[in-house]
């Protein structure tokens, strides 16, 4: 039986302007994001968003400036509040919650981690990552050896008693993560969280929230608006456009199979053999063929490349988890590295 979805988002709307639910119907029979504020003067932030969040995955939500992904985020801890739909966390739909069941909500079961990092600057970093434990209620001694622990363990043992400005951006951010996983609660929330970062810190930062997630299994929804992140980080990825989705699902078959032109054009340029693994584009075992060799299925098109010295005709038996689930031809590989609409034309 599969497991129901710790978050599952239905039919959301979000309208701006004096009387936003009377726009659903509008926006439901055809009425577009530009028709909606030039004749009506209401702004369209979300329309029909319909996802499922697993637990202890990554689900990414990507877009241009503009196509309403920090606005979603935010209905996921009622900062904002919905125009119509539901939200339900662990089968509650949290659109009904009251004051005391949100403040709840966000102490126990939420966290969040902003692109600005949201330190408090006349305290410590120590009291800083402390923080959602104070509120809570536990003593300052309690809640320090907790934050203390997080702060080790994302690369700031040494640095407690030193104050916000003293420290990067980079070293800003990773208190930002050890506050969040002090609270201790099962989703996270990442809005921008690593885009006011230089890329080399920037890879740093997708580098631990990868080891933390291999090793905490959290919950978490990751806002960006750079592809090469998204699909570094996603096991689900969501793709938004003026306030709805135009795709979803697993990031590397929406590379191989980008369902319109903007997908398309999103996709276009990226480093396909750096992206694309090897399980995506694997056929059936053959038992009448012989292998050069093994591969395992996590590995990217760039290392089956190396690994063949460019021989297009070298066939892989693809491994996962010790046993063989495929096997793939560095032909096949090549064909894979060629952009969705770069087929040959008659």
């Amino acid at each position: 039986m599969t497991e129901a979805p710790k978050i599952r988002i239905r039919n959301l709307y979000k309208i701006f302007g004096a009387t936003p639910s009377r726009m659903v119907p509008l926006v439901q029979d055809g009425l577009d994001k530009a028709a909606l504020l030039e004749r009506m003067n209401h702004v369209l932030g979300l329309q029909d968003i319909n996802i499922d969040i697993h637990a202890g995955q990554v689900t990414v939500i990507m877009g241009l400036s503009g196509s309403g992904k920090s606005t979603l985020i935010r209905h996921l801890n009622r900062l904002v509040d919905p125009t119509s739909g539901a939200i339900l966390v662990d089968g509650q739909d949290i659109t009904t919650y009251s004051h005391g069941d949100l403040v709840e909500l966000r102490r126990t079961k939420m966290s969040m981690v902003f692109q600005g990092f949201g330190l408090m600057p006349h305290q410590t970093i120590l009291q800083n990552a402390a923080l959602p434990l104070l509120v809570r209620g536990l003593s300052a001694a309690e809640a320090e050896k907790q934050a203390r622990q997080w702060l080790t363990r994302v690369g700031l043992e040494g640095f407690e008693t030193r104050y916000p400005y003293q420290l990067s951006g980079g070293m800003q951010q990773r208190v930002g993560i050890a506050r969040a996983l002090t609270s201790n609660a099962d989703i996270m929330l990442m809005d921008e969280a690593f885009s006011a970062l230089d890329p080399l810190i920037r890879k740093d930062m997708q580098d631990l929230l990868l080891e933390l997630q291999k090793e905490l299994k959290k919950t978490v929804v990751f806002i960006t608006h750079d592809l090469d992140e998204a699909l570094r980080l996603a096991d689900h990825l969501v793709i938004l456009k003026d306030g709805r989705i135009v795709q979803q699902g697993d990031p590397q078959q929406i590379v191989l199979n980008p369902a319109d032109d903007y997908v398309n054009d999103f996709v276009r340029d990226i480093n396909r053999a750096k992206v694309i693994r090897v399980r995506s584009v694997m056929s059936q075992m053959d038992p009448g063929i012989s292998y050069c060799g093994d591969i395992c299925g996590e590995a990217n098109l760039e290392r089956l490349i190396a690994a063949s010295g460019g021989n297009p005709a070298h066939q892989y038996r693809v491994i996962e988890q010790g046993e063989p689930v495929g096997r793939i031809q560095l032909l096949d590989a090549l064909k894979a590295l060629l952009p969705h609409d770069a087929a040959p034309r008659h």
